[in-house]
């Protein structure tokens, strides 16, 4: 079994090779800053997220396209507004 220590590192990995460059500095960037603070429900809820793929997370941060329902969360809004920032 994975522990979450183990899970975080790979989804930090995961975050900034995602295929894009632009995802991969947001996604990575969000990861190295945010994954510890999650809880698992929520580490699941962004790996349901990773799971979309970089074009379609980057469609929604920028409002390209309405993220559907069952991913748009806490973890999606943290990511929005994160991409503000940068």
């Amino acid at each position: 079994m994975e522990t979450r220590e183990k899970r975080i590192r790979r989804l930090i990995y995961q975050s900034s090779y995602t295929g894009t460059r632009e995802t991969d500095l947001l996604l990575g960037q969000f990861a190295n800053r945010y994954l510890m603070k999650l809880k698992d429900e929520q580490l699941d809820d962004y790996e349901a997220l990773l799971a979309q793929g970089d074009q379609n997370i980057l469609a929604w941060v920028r409002g390209d396209l309405q993220i559907p329902a069952n991913l748009n969360g806490t973890v999606f809004s943290l990511i929005k507004n994160f991409s503000t920032k940068l």
